[in-house]
């Protein structure tokens, strides 16, 4: 019973997290959409804010999930980075049912989300 509730923590440690990071995106997202529409920011200044919506999002969720787990931050926070550019994928899959981009794109996006969400479980 006691195994139980612990692995039912943890999985819920991960949702939270995740649940978080989507939120943030979301707004900054929404915010991205704002500032595209006032200002008609070019398309670099608007590749470049996604990425950082996508590292501030992971770093974010890396914090909250450090502060759920106490041990071992840096790894929960490397898990739940990877896992959000795996939901993000799937998301992606689903909608377009191809992938956007070559391989270098995918796999320095991957980079980037583990490594926010890294650092977030390290700062937490």
């Amino acid at each position: 019973m006691e195994r139980k509730l612990k692995r039912d923590s943890w999985v819920m440690w991960i949702l939270k997290s995740l649940l978080a990071s989507y939120v943030i995106t979301g707004i900054l997202l929404l915010l991205l959409a704002v500032a595209l529409y006032k200002f008609e920011l070019n398309e670099k200044a608007v590749s470049a804010a996604i990425i950082a919506i996508y590292i501030m999002a992971t770093l974010i969720g890396g914090i909250i999930i450090g502060k759920f787990a106490r041990v071992r931050r840096y790894l929960w926070g490397l898990g739940l980075g990877i896992g959000y550019f795996g939901l993000l994928l799937l998301i992606t899959l689903g909608v377009y049912r191809t992938l956007n981009g070559d391989a270098a794109n995918l796999i320095t996006t991957m980079v980037l989300c583990a490594g926010g969400g890294m650092a977030g479980g390290m700062l937490s």
